[in-house]
């Protein structure tokens, strides 16, 4: 899916949507993610009450559910201000399909104008901040892991790959089959276990093929599903998400904990 969209100028304040993966298993990634936004010189509120977006249901045709999860997450930012996310599934949910769960239903014109502030990390990085980043790490290796849906919903991969091109001692090494899913697909990996192994069993070997040191990813939920599978075939190589790279490159690593 082609996403075009006109960027506004860097605000002074934006929500995080920091996602229930983030939040359930990795803060860090939410905080490094508010000390990058930071040091852009924009205040970030974060929403405690804050759960899922409603993808699970809605990919697993439950609209109705996902509806009522969706109204509640919009009720929770208000303020006509951005909302990044650091998951370009999840931001592809809440840009494209918040507003067709909502067509025709009395929540129509609010899910349109959230949708329309919503950005994914990268993305808001790279087109709102217009960022700068200076790399103060020694030099390195990695692969990238771009989820399907992000790829196709929010052109993350274009954006993490400015992004890291700006790290002067980082060499970014391009696996085979990219642009493939891992297998963790939301409930997918749920329903069709087997198939998921499968497809996460290749994706894995080929990151490590690249011969890179670690990969990044934007989305948690892949990169959940990629290291479980990387532990349990013993390897010592895993990734992390770009926000927590990138902080750890710029030395805002730590800066707000």
């Amino acid at each position: 899916m082609q996403h075009t969209r006109i960027y506004p100028a860097k605000p002074q304040k934006v929500y995080l949507y920091a996602t229930c993966l983030v939040d359930a298993f990795d803060p860090d990634t939410g905080i490094d993610a508010i000390a990058l936004i930071e040091q852009q010189g924009i205040d970030v509120e974060f929403v405690p009450k804050q759960t899922c977006c409603g993808q699970p249901a809605y990919s697993s045709g439950y609209t109705e559910e996902a509806r009522t999860v969706a109204a509640h997450q919009m009720s929770l930012f208000s303020e006509r201000i951005p909302v990044v996310i650091l998951s370009g599934s999840c931001g592809g949910m809440m840009v494209h399909h918040y507003p067709r769960i909502f067509d025709n239903h009395p929540l129509e014109n609010e899910a349109r104008e959230f949708a329309s502030r919503v950005f994914e990390f990268t993305e808001f990085l790279t087109n709102v901040c217009r960022v700068d980043l200076k790399d103060n790490g020694e030099p390195t290796t990695v692969s990238v892991h771009t989820s399907c849906a992000a790829r196709r919903e929010m052109n993350v991969h274009v954006y993490t790959e400015h992004l890291l091109g700006q790290l002067d001692n980082v060499d970014v090494k391009h696996a085979a089959y990219e642009e493939e899913c891992c297998g963790f697909g939301g409930t997918f990996s749920v329903r069709h276990p087997n198939i998921s192994e499968a497809m996460v069993g290749d994706k894995s070997h080929n990151l490590i093929s690249t011969g890179a040191a670690e990969f990044v990813s934007a989305d948690w939920g892949c990169m959940l599903n990629i290291n479980g599978a990387l532990e349990y075939q013993g390897q010592t190589f895993k990734g992390k998400h770009i926000a927590s790279f990138l902080a750890e490159r710029t030395g805002m690593k730590g800066s707000n904990q």
